[in-house]
């Protein structure tokens, strides 16, 4: 089986916190209207690993989300060219790793919410998607 990728996703937690999609256990991610971020939706596989950002209200890495479905058309706009996958839980995060601490890191001196921060879904490395992990207290589930 091929390597997971890695992703950075954002939702504002008063839209769709990680809590609801704890409790739903998989969700439609629609709604993306970025070109560069639908395309990133595109480059998904089930399998990738997403680090969950709740961006405006708390500005932390909260939890990691897996993509479940390969890409397919956004279904709350069935006629426009934008895509969207399905998503579940794996696991929130044990200490939510904020903004001003992720910027103050060297080593994520070229994540994407320093360098892309308004982009809502971003390609991230390994080292990276592990470094964050590591700062959040957080470990995969095997």
């Amino acid at each position: 089986m091929a390597k997971p990728q890695y992703w950075l996703i954002k939702s504002e937690p008063s839209v769709y916190a990680y809590a609801q999609l704890e409790k739903d256990g998989k969700t439609e991610w629609t709604g993306v209207r970025n070109f560069e971020a639908r395309n990133n939706i595109r480059a998904m596989k089930p399998g990738d690993l997403c680090l969950y950002y709740h961006s405006n209200e708390d500005k932390a890495v909260v939890g990691v989300a897996q993509v479940l479905t390969p890409p397919g058309p956004d279904s709350t706009v069935p006629d426009e060219d934008w895509a969207a996958t399905f998503m579940g839980p794996v696991v929130p995060f044990t200490q939510p790793v904020d903004l001003a601490t992720i910027k103050a890191t060297a080593a994520l001196k070229d994540f994407p919410l320093v360098t892309r921060g308004r982009l809502s879904v971003a390609p991230v490395t390994a080292t990276h998607f592990k470094q964050v992990l590591k700062m959040g207290k957080t470990v995969l589930p095997k």
